[in-house]
């Protein structure tokens, strides 16, 4: 079978334009969704919803159109149940998946790679079974959502949210009321502050998480510290993927 007659058949019958809809409709929702994760700072954001949306569509296509892949379910010869394969291989790529999140200190690494490991299992899994027309739809879409993305996700608008701890000696810290002034000068907002001191230590420190809209904050965020003597040390841990 050459290519040009491969196409004529793949446009000539209408289940391919709904197995390649649901597979586009699937990744705009869990784009849509995701998006709204990111412009919020939360870990799992915009690539990682559209993989795991993807994915989770693929793998129902394989028991909606079984008698495409395997014609002798449709004459009744042959009873078979793929999803319990399916569901087996998805769990163990699920435990693979969880090797590649890590977690340093409040932030969280690594969600996107594993969606894309989730993705490709369910590629590999109608690529088996030999349902390739999906299978290159959610490639291309694949490969799509983990480059074009990208390029989207770093110029669309966003909120920037950051795990912040500033430690001061015990005799000079810094007032609470100062510093958030401070960090509202430069641009930041402040969520869940908490307090610690350390008598033994000698030191007094706050933890918070900081909020801006302006990457430019974050750039001039530790010029501003560095310039205080009153401060011991400060971390500044940004939240993402």
């Amino acid at each position: 079978m050459n290519a040009g007659h491969l196409i004529d058949e793949l446009f000539a019958d209408p289940a391919y334009l709904s197995m390649a809809l649901r597979l586009v409709a699937a990744l705009a929702v869990g784009a849509a969704i995701g998006l709204e994760r990111s412009y919020h700072g939360r870990p799992a954001g915009f690539r990682t919803h559209a993989l795991v949306c993807l994915s989770t569509s693929l793998l129902m296509l394989v028991t909606i159109y079984e008698n495409r892949w395997f014609p002798g379910l449709a004459q009744g010869r042959i009873a078979l149940d793929p999803t319990r394969m399916a569901q087996g291989i998805m769990t163990g790529i699920g435990f693979l998946g969880a090797g590649t999140i890590m977690k340093e200190g409040p932030t969280v690494r690594g969600l996107t790679t594993a969606a894309s490991i989730w993705i490709t299992a369910a590629i590999g899994v109608l690529i088996g079974i030999g349902f390739y027309f999906p299978a290159m739809v959610a490639t291309v879409l694949t490969l799509g959502t983990l480059s074009v993305f990208r390029w989207v996700e770093a110029r669309m608008p966003a909120q920037f949210y950051a795990h912040f701890t500033i430690r001061f000696h015990r005799a000079t810290a810094m007032p609470e009321g100062t510093m958030r002034e401070l960090l509202s000068q430069l641009g930041f907002t402040v969520a869940n502050l908490n307090y610690r001191l350390d008598a033994a230590a000698d030191f007094f420190e706050y933890r918070m998480v900081i909020r801006t809209s302006r990457m430019d904050s974050l750039r001039r965020l530790p010029g501003a510290l560095a310039a205080l003597d009153s401060v011991r040390e400060f971390r500044v841990a940004p939240t993402g993927d």
